[in-house]
């Protein structure tokens, strides 16, 4: 039913989204790059449970008994030996034994065990051997042998000996207590940590709770943020003028742009020639109203000089040479008297500038802004044409969100969450039930072991009192007779202690020995191997629980052994908190692509833009008045103008000659001439040139009116010559220009609309695809994260490792050491109570000074060993 319930589980996880759409649907290459939708975070579970243990300082001792197993067995964890044993199944190793690789394998398996072996042969032996030793030595004692006689030779190094055997006994002692202080540890340290074993296993149950609430948030977390996709596609479509059309408008723009601004330009040019002729006219007219004036009044001066000089006193015979020579050289100075730039001679631009201003009747720059306006609306033209398979898009959204919707409630994902927290509660309530019973056993286990750390502790409550009473009652003048009553009691202790020795040393070894087989290889073959994980290597042997299965997790689950599905990898991915999904390799298994399949709704989509056809044609850039008022600009005449003549004219200084100096070199001729009426003319005319100069010459040198009347007219005359240079061919390029433009929005539109149209359609498809990249992303890493399973296992592992297995060999290690040094104890125990008990007979020698020492021979035994004679009796004894 579990296995049942827990399909369904997983099935209902995959059937909220498609998650398989890459291994039927490849993504197309070269997409252009949608959006970046933000899906936000799937909300997490908070899992309690902390599946680590640090045992402190008592780790200490689990280092010390690791290290003696490594001494016990040092070989390499049998992983052959385990799989091929796991595969046989014990069945055919039993019934045929005789078979050449049972035997074999048999051997192997003694190999591995040889130091357990060992270890428990002399355990064995010490149960055996040591109550047997204990009775033939009880019967020995009491025949009075093996010590049992109460009588001590005296010798010499009797306190030496003393001394040596109390230190070795105290030493011993000490190594004993060690043992069972360790005994006695790991006990306490296996009581103490029931609790936090009852805190692990409720945090995994709570964990496990909290597994199967979550998931269902989650799904319907991954089914709610098809709404971010659908409404991020719904913006896209309501825009879609701006989006598909903007785009279709800057493509078409490169070409259109350029075309448009070159009619912009010549309209510009029209409206700058206008300008340009109006001033021509009017500059010229200034010009030469000022002109005329200063070329009358230099009429009259030269006339009036003219006159002078034909005077009889200039030319006369009344004249003398001097004078002569001065009017003849004046005379001929006269020509200089003109004016220099001539603008009357100029011909009018009149003509031109009616035929320009004719042109201008037609707004040009009105019309092009009509084809600016025309071609700017393609986002409207898009957006209307685009209208019914935007609304088929909207209709296709919803399709796909009821889908969704209704697929989640198809399987009853939370029904069976819900059992499982049913079951999860239900096996909490009944472990929690069976905690009163595993106390009371763990308090059963604690007396157990309290019990044999008592053994121990009595012996050596014996023996250190043994030690105490007999130093305190050391009396080195007393004779092994007359010893005092608290040394005789520390030997009494002594022997008791040799009793208990030897009533609880096989009982204890005995319990090491069970404890050590077990625990021991526990740790080898289980402990070890999974912190190593070699384990894993085993399990995950090929065949090994069904010869069928390659894979036995698949092979049992799904019925697919040959799906990389280990446990290895199964505890590696919920150990890094991947989502049950991609820890189970469901995406091999459930193929929801028939029951969410977006790429038929992909296909829909593209069927609906592909069916489009966007028409352009209705886009008119330069309407006929603008071409034929193009063509009648370059038909207005004014390449015909004269401009060179312009340009000389405006060049030219006001007159042939500097006035004003003109005026000073008449008047120093005029001072050479006798004074009469003629030097009185010539002055008169002198002053009448500085006139002209002062009221006529300056002003039209500096007066503004002029300047800018000569500067305008050159400044136009330059503009028109440029304006009306190869003036016919720039219209005509400008023509070719927009009437390219105009074939190509009319004629070749329909590929540029057809190429954004492809990149829009990838657009709105990416965000699908960006919405089920989440989900297959969010199931794989995030969703139903299967970090409580490994913590389960690991759990396992703690509680029966590090819990169980490390406390249940530090005890057994910690009461082996105290079985083994009871041999020592016993034997340095019998030894010494020789020097503490009171004897019944002691040795008694003759008058040492009455018997010559030096001249007793070897042989002499008699004095050589004195005779025993028994203790004095006293009153008080």
């Amino acid at each position: 039913m579990w296995k049942t319930g827990l399909l369904l589980l997983f099935w209902g996880l995959l059937t909220s989204s498609e998650l398989q759409q890459e291994a039927t649907e490849p993504e197309p290459r070269n997409q252009p790059p949608s959006g970046k939708l933000d899906f936000g975070y799937v909300p997490q579970g908070d899992y309690k449970t902390l599946a680590y243990y640090e045992p402190g300082v008592i780790g200490i001792l689990f280092h010390m008994v690791h290290a003696f197993l490594y001494v016990v067995q040092p070989n390499p964890f049998p992983e052959d030996l385990v799989v091929k044993v796991a595969k046989d199944k014990f069945g055919a190793i039993q019934s045929e034994y005789q078979k050449p690789e049972n035997i074999v394998l048999t051997l192997q398996a003694i190999y591995y065990e040889t130091g357990f072996m060992v270890c428990a042969v002399l355990g064995l032996l010490f149960i055996v051997l040591l109550p047997l030793v204990g009775l033939f030595f009880c019967l020995c004692r009491c025949c009075e042998n093996c010590g049992g006689e109460m009588h001590q030779r005296q010798r010499k190094n009797a306190d030496c000996q003393r001394g040596l055997l109390t230190t070795l006994l105290f030493a011993t002692s000490l190594i004993i207590t060690a043992g069972v202080l360790c005994a006695y540890a790991a006990n306490q340290n296996l009581s103490s940590q029931l609790e936090g074993m009852k805190r692990l296993v409720s945090s995994n149950l709570e964990d496990l709770q909290t597994f199967a609430n979550e998931t269902p948030t989650q799904i319907d977390y991954l089914i709610a943020q098809y709404a971010t996709a659908k409404y991020t596609v719904i913006s896209d479509l309501d825009n879609v003028g701006p989006l598909l059309g903007g785009n279709i408008h800057v493509e078409l723009g490169t070409e259109v742009h350029p075309a448009l601004d070159g009619v912009l330009r010549m309209a510009g040019a029209m409206r700058e020639t206008k300008e340009a002729l109006e001033n021509v006219s009017v500059s010229l007219e200034v010009l030469q109203e000022a002109t005329g004036k200063l070329h009358f009044n230099l009429s009259l001066v030269r006339s009036s000089l003219n006159r002078t000089l034909n005077d009889p006193g200039c030319s006369g015979e009344d004249s003398d040479a001097t004078t002569t020579q001065l009017c003849r050289s004046i005379h001929s100075s006269l020509a200089q008297l003109h004016v220099s730039a001539n603008f009357t001679r100029l011909p009018d631009v009149n003509n031109q500038l009616e035929s320009v201003n004719q042109v201008l009747k037609t707004d040009l720059s009105d019309i092009i802004q009509k084809g600016f306006s025309s071609f700017n609306d393609t986002p409207g033209m898009v957006s209307d044409q685009m209208r019914d398979v935007v609304e088929g898009a909207r209709g296709l959204l919803d399709v796909i969100s009821t889908n969704i919707s209704s697929f989640s409630k198809v399987f009853p994902v939370h029904s069976s969450l819900a059992n499982f927290t049913n079951f999860i509660i239900h096996t909490q309530s009944k472990i929690e039930d069976s905690y009163p019973e595993i106390d009371q056993i763990d308090f059963y286990r604690w007396i157990c072991c309290t019990g044999l750390c008592c053994m121990v502790v009595l012996i050596l409550a014996f023996n250190f009192l043994a030690i105490l009473c007999g130093t305190m009652g050391y009396d080195k003048h007393a004779s092994p007779t007359t010893r005092g009553c608290v040394s005789n009691t520390g030997g009494t202790l002594l022997m008791a202690g040799v009793g208990f020795s030897f009533l609880f040393s096989w009982i204890l070894m005995g319990v090491v020995t069970a404890t050590f087989l077990v625990g021991g290889n526990v740790e080898k073959l289980v402990c070890e191997p999974f912190h190593t994980k070699e384990l894993f290597k085993v399990l995950d042997t090929p065949h090994l629980v069904n010869p069928e299965w390659r894979n036995f997790i698949p092979g049992y689950m799904y019925n697919d052994s040959d799906l990389d599905l280990t446990v290895e990898n199964f505890y590696s991915n919920c150990k890094n908190n991947r989502s049950l999904y991609s820890a189970m390799r469901l995406d091999k298994v459930f193929n929801v692509t028939t029951l969410l399949n977006s790429s038929l709704y992909t296909k829909e989509v593209a069927k609906m833009f592909d069916s489009v056809k966007i028409d352009l044609r209705g886009i008119v850039l330069l309407e006929s008045e603008g071409k034929q008022s193009l063509i009648d600009f370059s038909e207005t005449g004014i390449a015909e103008i004269n401009y060179a003549a312009y340009l000389a004219e405006v060049n030219k200084g006001v007159t042939l000659v500097d006035l004003l100096s003109y005026a000073n070199e008449l008047e120093a001729q005029t001072d050479l001439m006798p004074k009469g009426p003629l030097q009185t003319s010539l002055k008169g005319h002198t002053n009448s040139l500085r006139q002209i100069h002062s009221q006529l010459v300056i002003p039209m040198e500096q007066a503004m009116k002029y300047v800018r009347a000569r500067s305008t007219l050159n400044q136009s005359i330059r503009l028109l010559e440029r304006t009306a240079s190869d003036l016919p061919n720039k219209i005509t390029d400008v023509l070719k220009t927009i009437e390219a433009a105009q074939y190509l929005i009319s004629q070749n539109a329909t590929h540029v609309a057809i190429q954004e149209t492809e990149k829009y359609k990838q657009t709105i498809v990416g965000y699908f695809r960006q919405y089920i990249e989440w989900v297959r992303t969010s199931l794989t890493m995030e969703v139903a994260a299967c970090k409580p399973f490994s913590n389960i296992v690991d759990t396992v592992e703690i509680v029966a490792c590090s819990f169980l297995v490390d406390s249940l060999n530090t005890f057994w290690f910690g009461l082996g050491c105290c079985a083994l040094f009871l041999l020592p104890s016993i034997i340095l125990s019998v030894k010494l109570a020789k020097f503490y008990r009171r004897m019944d007979t002691e040795d008694v020698y003759d008058d040492i000074e009455t018997i010559p020492m030096k001249t007793i021979p070897a042989y002499d035994t008699m004095t050589r060993f004195p005779r025993a004679s028994a203790p004095p009796r006293h009153i008080d004894w």
